[in-house]
């Protein structure tokens, strides 16, 4: 199983995605990640997303389709994926499937974690006081909930003409939004090409 992960930041993306693998024994990939270590390590790669980063504004596609492209085509061959951060607007979505296309490793199946957005917010304010991450501040946490608004959910209607877009109340708590998502997926995992 190709899967991606869609869903408003602090929707619980990389808990469930981390869940997923796990339940279905493919790989958890996450570009949210993936930027953050190179970030970390000072890489250049890093340093030249730093900034968008902490803004909580988006990382051009060259640059986390370069970091995911071997991965993603690994777990391809390896059984399937769970892909979380990445596609994030409609026109990455479409350049994502071109270059996936190619090594026949394009999304299968998104499922929507669907979080009313004043919880997206509580949630995220209550992680950065556990968690510390630069980007969970509050102006961040508001810039990013808008540009999901804009960008990522034009994705939803994008997956469900294209491919198979499964949607779960991601509001509950976590074992019962696992429990939906799996069921979810495995009703429509027998139809997936």
């Amino acid at each position: 199983m190709r899967l991606l992960l869609i869903g408003p930041p602090g929707s619980g993306k990389g808990t469930q995605a981390v869940a997923l693998a796990d339940h279905f024994g493919i790989a958890h990939i996450s570009s949210g990640e993936l930027l953050r270590r190179h970030v970390a390590e000072g890489t250049a790669l890093g340093r030249s997303v730093a900034d968008a980063i902490s803004r909580g504004d988006l990382v051009p596609d060259a640059v986390v389709m370069d970091i995911l492209r071997k991965p993603v085509e690994a777990a391809s061959r390896n059984g399937g994926y769970v892909l979380d951060g990445f596609p994030r607007t409609v026109a990455q979505a479409e350049s994502a499937y071109l270059v996936a296309k190619d090594i026949d490793a394009w999304v299968q199946v998104a499922l929507y974690l669907d979080v009313p957005r004043d919880e997206l917010i509580a949630r995220m304010l209550n992680r950065a006081h556990s968690d510390g991450r630069s980007d969970d501040r509050e102006d961040v946490i508001l810039h990013r909930q808008d540009v999901f608004e804009q960008l990522t959910r034009p994705m939803l209607d994008y997956y469900a003409r294209r491919e198979t877009l499964v949607s779960v109340d991601g509001s509950g708590p976590i074992a019962e939004v696992t429990a939906a998502a799996i069921a979810a997926l495995e009703q429509v995992r027998p139809h997936l090409s």
